[in-house]
């Protein structure tokens, strides 16, 4: 008994021995070199000794903060940022003094998804992007345009941190910098002229439930497995097991402050498309209200490119892009960049023109959240049709400036009558009318139409913009 005590004591001993010493720490997001969002509150947090008095200061308005850290030893302090501008300091302490430099203020976005957010300026192996080489000769620390790129960590609960590092606009800070984030970051740069900052937390292959809470899946989704959640066995490909990548990636983001959200993931779902159709607006609103609490904050995703996967005329990836399309009208406040026109060879699933994809998300940024105008921001939407005798003709949404390239045969339509049997069609836009008018011999009597509905088709139809209509079909009928 008497040793049983004493070992007690000594172990109280070295508890309280850690508290006392624990120093101040802060996220690995809260750093030099960081962007915070201007014009708002901004949430800065980190830990520190139970009950420690916490003095924050900013250098932009001269201003100390201060707060307790709770029985936990977290504490959290909300703080006005001005206009776009800087460099500036921020000083944490607790009788022990953090000093953070070197910070911007400006326009910050949380960027996540699956490789194809996460592949590099520099590519992947065999798997360039395109001018990469250029792009990183040509970027200057000057640009402020600041990275933050966190790396994978998979928990099997929600962790408080997430390993990663804040890079300036030069070298191999761009080359490792997310080619889809970082090239929408400059395209904003370059036409808001303020700082613009990206935090980074995407992970390769990732299905959508491993960004998602136990908590989300369980509402929306029952059919899955939390098993792997339990016991310290290690989990394999946890990017593709429910809430591990959430714990380990965006749980320890929750706090940060940021104007909107870009997306880019969807080609690991494609085997359950009924599925994602359920989890993608979940996920959307998990984000927003359960997670980082910052309301009905912008959301701007890519549909996913066109790619063979299990056969070029099989349909999965098009069924993923009509919940995509779907996801215009069922997610508020939200966009999409489509990219039929700009996919890799058919057997590459990273296509290398993300220099396009940044822009076509800049484009959704700079006229639904920053109120340019004259900007256009999406390709031709379908939205109705017309049947007239042996032909049917598309009206869209988004073209009034017209359908291109017009009078001449376009690629990816198919026809089909009552039987269901579709056949390859010919189809023309129309320059003056704005339609699209579609046939074919061997369809009489036509009653629905698709196009680039298939895993693998280049697609041939855009606005006067020059931007892409998304694949889409005008039937309902179950699909095969």
């Amino acid at each position: 008994m008497n040793f049983k005590r004493s070992f007690l004591i000594i172990v109280l001993f070295f508890l309280i021995l850690g508290s006392v010493n624990a120093k101040i720490t802060l996220p690995s997001v809260l750093a030099s070199n960081m962007v915070l969002q201007q014009q708002t509150q901004v949430r800065l947090w980190g830990a520190a000794k139970v009950g420690a008095n916490v003095v924050l200061q900013t250098s932009w308005n001269n201003k100390r903060f201060t707060t307790h850290s709770d029985k936990n030893g977290n504490w959290l302090i909300s703080v006005p940022t001005p206009k776009a501008g800087g460099p500036y300091e921020i000083t944490v302490s607790d009788g022990e003094t953090l000093r953070l430099q070197n910070i911007l203020i400006g326009e910050v976005w949380f960027c996540s998804g699956q490789s194809n957010m996460e592949m590099p300026i520099k590519g992947y192996s065999s798997m360039p992007v395109k001018d990469a080489n250029e792009v990183i000769a040509r970027a200057k620390a000057s640009v402020p345009i600041r990275i933050f790129m966190a790396e994978r960590s998979a928990s099997k609960k929600p962790e408080e941190n997430c390993v990663g590092s804040w890079a300036l606009n030069e070298g191999e800070g761009v080359a490792n910098a997310s080619a889809t984030a970082y090239f929408f970051a400059k395209f904003l740069q370059e036409t808001l002229n303020v700082p613009i900052g990206i935090v980074v937390s995407s992970w390769g292959g990732a299905q959508i439930e491993s960004f998602m809470s136990k908590e989300t899946l369980q509402k929306v989704a029952p059919e899955f497995s939390f098993a792997h959640l339990e016991g310290n066995e290690k989990v394999e490909s946890p990017n593709h097991k429910p809430c591990m990548v959430y714990n380990g990636m965006i749980y320890p983001f929750r706090n940060l402050t940021f104007k909107g959200m870009i997306w880019y993931q969807g080609e690991s779902n494609r085997q359950n498309p009924e599925q994602y159709h359920r989890l993608f607006p979940a996920f959307v609103e998990e984000m927003r209200e359960k997670v980082f609490n910052l309301g009905q904050f912008p959301f701007y995703y890519v549909q996913i490119a066109p790619h063979k996967y299990d056969g070029e005329n099989l349909i999965q990836s098009a069924e993923i892009r009509e919940v995509q399309l779907k996801g215009l009208k069922e997610i508020p406040n939200s966009g999409m960049a489509v990219t039929m026109d700009i996919p890799g060879p058919s057997y590459n699933i990273h296509p290398c023109y993300k220099q396009q994809v940044g822009m076509r998300l800049g484009f959704l940024a700079l006229a639904k959240t920053y109120g340019k105008k004259g900007i256009a921001y999406s390709g031709p939407i379908y939205k109705s049709m017309e049947i007239k005798g042996d032909k049917i003709f598309l009206h869209f949404d988004h073209a009034d400036m017209g359908l291109a390239p017009y009078y001449e045969s376009l690629s990816g339509f198919e026809i089909a009558g009552a039987n269901r049997v579709f056949y390859p069609a010919h189809a023309t836009a129309n320059r003056s009318k704005q339609y699209v008018e579609v046939s074919s011999n061997s369809v009489p009597n036509p009653v629905a139409v698709r196009y680039c509905f298939r895993n693998y088709v280049v697609g041939s139809l855009f606005n006067n913009y020059g931007l892409p209509a998304s694949s889409f079909r005008t039937d309902d009928w179950p699909l095969k």
